[in-house]
């Protein structure tokens, strides 16, 4: 399982240096752009969305995993290299980083462009947001994306790897199947992220499926965050907040980190976390950050010390 293990280190370096690819080369938008084309009237909307939903992250996965694959009859090193562009696109965390920074930075010299940066991040109306309420919504996009756009992927490449490789599948072989499940949680993540909404006629199916995969990689998300912060007693917060959301599973890490900063979450109108501490000021949200750019860190290392042994 080494060459698994490398395929990880390899993924971290590629978003350490380059955070994320052009839009136009990222396979992500190539994906985004087809799932584009379900969303319009259909006769039986829940449907067509169910059956988007169960086969487009498939095909997603079985693209990656073939061009591992075909690389890796080659020469299997050159099947770990693309290995480690297959993981690193299915993955996110040196840019999720940086778009929090830039609406944290924002927030202290101007909310316009700070509710504009926002949009990007965050599904919710921004124009009559405070400057803490966007810190707010700012820092709970940060702990969601860490576990839809890191751990999640990560995940379910180690968990894809690992069981091929149990079953005496030669390691290149093993990589491919790795790619293959991060690729399509990423593709499940992706239908969630442009269909799975009540005011979307297809986004029952995508939606449902988010929830299912997700219910995992959300707690070892909160997981992660806590032994970061060294607050366990922060998971129990987590799971009493948690029942307060429609999601079954965002309010873990969000949760976690609220409770392990003694900060205030808040989307106005919906739910708060924590609701006796203040909101984040910008050194608040600027610890979030760093906080979760070691868990980030830290879930890449257990996946690589998983799939090396």
């Amino acid at each position: 399982m080494g060459l698994s293990a490398l395929v990880v280190g390899g993924s971290l370096v590629l978003d350490l240096a380059l955070g994320e690819p052009p839009r136009r080369l990222h396979p992500v938008a190539w994906f985004g752009r087809l799932v584009g084309t379900v969303d319009r009237p259909w006769k039986r909307p829940a449907v067509i969305g169910s059956i988007a939903a169960a086969v487009l992250p498939i095909a997603a996965g079985l693209v990656l995993a073939g061009s591992v694959l075909a690389a890796g009859r080659v020469d299997p090193l050159a099947g770990g290299l693309v290995g480690a562009l297959a993981l690193f696109v299915s993955t996110s965390l040196r840019r999720l980083l940086d778009r929090v920074r830039e609406v944290v930075t924002a927030t202290g010299e101007d909310l316009e462009i700070a509710r504009e940066r926002l949009r990007a991040l965050a599904g919710r109306d921004a124009t009559e947001l405070s400057a803490g309420e966007i810190r707010s919504a700012a820092v709970e996009s940060l702990a969601e994306n860490l576990a839809d756009g890191l751990v999640a992927p990560l995940l379910y490449y180690a968990v894809f790897a690992v069981g091929a490789a149990a079953t005496g599948a030669e390691p290149v072989l093993a990589v491919a199947t790795g790619c293959g499940g991060a690729a399509w949680v990423k593709g499940v993540n992706t239908l969630d992220s442009m269909l799975g909404y009540r005011t979307k006629p297809t986004g029952w199916g995508p939606a449902r499926l988010d929830d299912a995969v997700m219910w995992f990689p959300a707690r070892v998300s909160a997981v992660v965050i806590a032994v970061v912060l060294v607050r366990p007693r922060a998971l129990v917060a987590a799971r009493r907040w948690q029942r307060d959301l429609a999601s079954p599973n965002s309010g873990w890490p969000m949760g976690t980190l609220a409770a392990g900063l003694a900060l205030r979450l808040e989307k106005p109108g919906h739910y708060v976390l924590n609701a006796e501490q203040d909101p984040p000021d910008v050194a608040d949200a600027e610890g979030a950050i760093r906080r979760v750019a070691v868990a980030g860190l830290l879930a890449y290392a257990l996946v690589g010390v998983v799939t090396w042994y």
